[in-house]
């Protein structure tokens, strides 16, 4: 039976714990809050480490140096994190939902992923191109694929 399954977040190791992250880079995108709303938007503005064609990190073991907004999900913060995508494996896991079936743990590649549109694969820019955020709020990191 699959490790995450069986095992409870609160007792993963550290490995077990990485290797449900997805790579989809929705994560590494920056968001707004609506101040009167509190209403979260995703955009497709990238953070500066994020490779646009496949949504991993390009510094991952510097990136809290390197950017110091990024967030490092934990069992310590996963309730806190709501901003985080409901297709995010730690987030599905955390309320209590299955991996989803493209999911790299499953499938064994990230090529079914990419073919349910859930990473961000050629649809982000950098953030030293935009000068209004609101002028890139998007839907699709919202999609959430079973």
């Amino acid at each position: 039976m699959s490790f995450w399954k069986t095992t409870p977040l609160t007792e993963m190791s550290q490995a077990q714990w990485e290797s449900l992250c997805d790579g989809c880079g929705k994560c590494c995108l920056n968001k707004i809050i609506d101040d009167e709303t509190d209403t979260l938007y995703y955009t497709n503005v990238a953070c500066e480490l994020l490779e646009h064609q496949h949504g991993g990190c390009l510094d991952y073991e510097s990136r809290f140096k390197k950017v110091p907004g990024c967030t490092k999900v934990s069992m310590d913060n996963i309730a806190e994190l709501t901003w985080l995508p409901n297709s995010c494996a730690y987030r599905r896991l955390y309320l209590g939902r299955d991996l989803p079936s493209w999911h790299p743990l499953i499938t064994g590649s990230k090529v079914a992923m990419e073919q349910a549109g859930i990473g961000v694969n050629g649809r982000v820019i950098d953030e030293k191109q935009v000068e209004y955020l609101e002028d890139h709020i998007v839907l699709w990191p919202l999609k959430d694929v079973d």
